[in-house]
């Protein structure tokens, strides 16, 4: 479709939904960026996402993308809804509109990152004859990535095991490059992160523990209650640091010593989990292969129920198998159960091998470099 310009490279991401189809793509743009200038060539990198939600400010304010575009983008539910036959409309009007920007933009290949929103896009460049790739960072593939993968030269997975979650006739076109982290996750500094954190509150306790709580881009609700129940308890331990997202933010405690309240952080977040002793989160993949990067042991919560998929569940039982994390899981979230998993994290020994474990997983990889990698060699096939 596109006259070739082996100097000029244009490149559509797509994604969007919530910060896990977001940051990934980030870091993969990043690299991508990196490689091309090193390799002399010119780029650009849009980005197709939601029109309502966050995916405009995150994107924008990363400044890793040159433009971000917004397409309508109906949700592919599984179960009866009459919210299903309006959303028809918008997946029809973001087909539209996905087709006539990629008709403009001419790219070398779209990268999908998943959500809902990924689908058009892919639909409209598999019509345009423009090479589609798309990555999965969950355990267990998405249905947008299921819908996706039809498209796709080549299917990226986190885990070797998502393979056997594919069709077969698209097992042979996976490839496994693990969970793409942005960058400066690979250059923390800890004590930045610690001045960031502690700078002007004289509550820090040098000899505490430091006690990360996240609950992804959006905050989690389950998460923020028990907190908020068993501040005292948790302060009398932790330095506790709460990431709670921007809904539950006025809802929680204030001017508690040892508590450290923020709605939300991003330009810190790397140095702020550097220079934690202990995450406690949900099991969405970005923050959990942030976190083993990082070389943090983890007690995770998966969300889990009529609600998701159960792809947060899937993920925390891989990190849990391979010694990274404890787990509790529907019933036993409660807070008898997170303080026994977070007594074992006092247990200095405990916490070094669960640290240890969790950065093995990702020792010496950089899946975003590798997928850009792949981007560059796919269009050099064409």
């Amino acid at each position: 479709m596109k006259t070739k310009n082996d100097n000029k490279l244009t490149f559509v991401f797509a994604g969007g939904g919530t910060g896990g189809h977001i940051y990934p793509g980030l870091a993969v743009a990043d690299e991508l960026r990196s490689l091309a200038k090193s390799n002399q060539k010119e780029i650009q990198i849009f980005w197709i996402g939601n029109n309502k939600g966050m995916d405009r400010e995150l994107v924008e304010k990363s400044g890793s993308i040159d433009k971000f575009i917004g397409v309508p983008s109906g949700k592919l539910r599984r179960y009866f809804s009459l919210q299903n036959f309006l959303d028809v409309f918008k997946i029809f009007a973001g087909l539209v509109k996905s087709y006539f920007t990629l008709l403009k933009l001419k790219p070398d290949l779209v990268f999908s990152k998943g959500g809902f929103v990924s689908v058009t896009p892919c639909m409209a460049a598999s019509l345009l004859k423009i090479p589609v790739l798309t990555h999965e960072c969950d355990f267990t593939p998405g249905l947008a990535t299921r819908i996706n993968s039809r498209f796709a030269k080549k299917v990226l997975v986190s885990y070797e095991e998502t393979k056997k979650y594919l069709r077969a006739d698209k097992r042979e076109r996976a490839l496994v490059t693990g969970n793409p982290v942005r960058p400066i996750f690979y250059e923390p500094n800890p004590q930045n992160g610690k001045k960031f954190l502690f700078a002007n509150r004289s509550d820090y306790n040098p000899l505490k523990p430091i006690l990360m709580i996240l609950g992804g881009s959006l905050g989690a609700h389950q998460i923020n209650e028990l907190v908020a129940e068993n501040l005292d308890w948790l302060c009398e331990r932790f330095n506790v640091v709460h990431q709670c997202g921007a809904k539950d933010a006025d809802a929680m405690p204030k001017n508690h010593d040892g508590y450290f309240l923020h709605p939300f952080i991003y330009k810190e977040m790397c140095d702020v989990i550097s220079c934690a002793d202990v995450v406690l989160a949900r099991a969405g993949a970005n923050s959990i292969w942030e976190c083993s990067v990082l070389g943090k042991p983890m007690v995770l919560i998966p969300l889990c129920g009529s609600g998701t998929r159960g792809d947060q569940v899937d993920n925390a039982k891989f990190f849990v198998e391979k010694g990274a994390a404890d787990m509790l899981l529907g019933d036993d979230v409660n807070f008898e159960n997170l303080k026994s998993s977070l007594e074992k994290m006092l247990d200095s020994t405990k916490r070094i091998n669960a640290a240890a474990a969790s950065k093995a997983l990702s020792a010496g990889k950089r899946p975003a470099k590798k997928i850009a990698e792949i981007i560059l060699e796919e269009i050099s096939a064409e």
